[in-house]
């Protein structure tokens, strides 16, 4: 068992899912309560990581954030390393693929609560800040628990997003994914076995966890 892989994956996936919690309260309640020209389109680039290959993704943020690109250069100016093959770098790839599995849940999330409950909390006289905090996000709570329960196990397993924008560094990107799969490589099936079964009861243990919950949740606002 490669618990320095292990223990990489379950930060990486923590900050994701910290990172992701107020990027996509903000953006789904955008896209459910408002109508602009051109949120089609904005939809669409935030469903993008769900249709393209990983790889296919992984390349053009490697592209992106290489020692090349406007990113990459600012970065190197301001913290003296390069993006690529560094846990900040698979960090923020991981904030960019996930985005799908955050935003829409909570979006849709948002879009379940009625406009006359919004409509009423104003009237109350409910700053819209106050309005969001003590009724629309428990309201839009199941939506917004799936997408940080989508995001962690997703992030936990990635493969292709990892090995295109961090590869296998040990202790800086070398993550559970990788590990499996290099065992796999060196023909040790026990050792992989291993972490694949780990992963499996991880995600399911979690994917239960987060039904529970959204039950309770919705039988107490019910």
């Amino acid at each position: 068992m490669d618990w320095t892989a292990f223990w990489l994956s379950l930060q990486l996936a923590a900050c994701t899912v910290l990172l992701l919690l107020p990027i996509g309260v903000a953006l789904g309640r955008l896209l459910a309560y408002r109508d602009f020209i051109g949120k089609g389109m904005a939809e669409a680039v935030v469903a993008l990581p769900l249709v393209l290959p990983p790889t296919v993704f992984g390349y053009y943020l490697l592209v992106s954030f290489g020692a090349a690109s406007p990113i990459g250069q600012l970065w190197q100016a301001a913290f003296g390393r390069p993006l690529v093959f560094t846990f900040e770098g698979l960090l923020i790839a991981s904030i960019v693929f996930n985005l799908p599995f955050a935003i829409q849940p909570m979006q849709r999330g948002f879009e379940a609560i009625p406009l006359d409950v919004r409509e009423a909390a104003a009237c109350c006289g409910m700053s819209p800040w106050r309005a969001l905090m003590k009724v629309e996000l428990p309201l839009a709570w199941p939506g917004i628990l799936t997408a940080m329960v989508l995001s962690f196990a997703h992030t936990l397993g990635e493969f292709g997003i990892v090995l295109m924008v961090g590869g296998a560094i040990p202790g800086e990107t070398r993550t559970i994914a990788i590990a499996i799969y290099d065992r796999v490589q060196a023909f040790d099936g026990a050792a992989a076995g291993r972490m694949s079964a780990l992963l499996l009861a991880i995600s399911l243990v979690t994917i239960a966890l987060t039904f529970v919950l959204s039950r309770r949740v919705g039988r107490r606002l019910g």
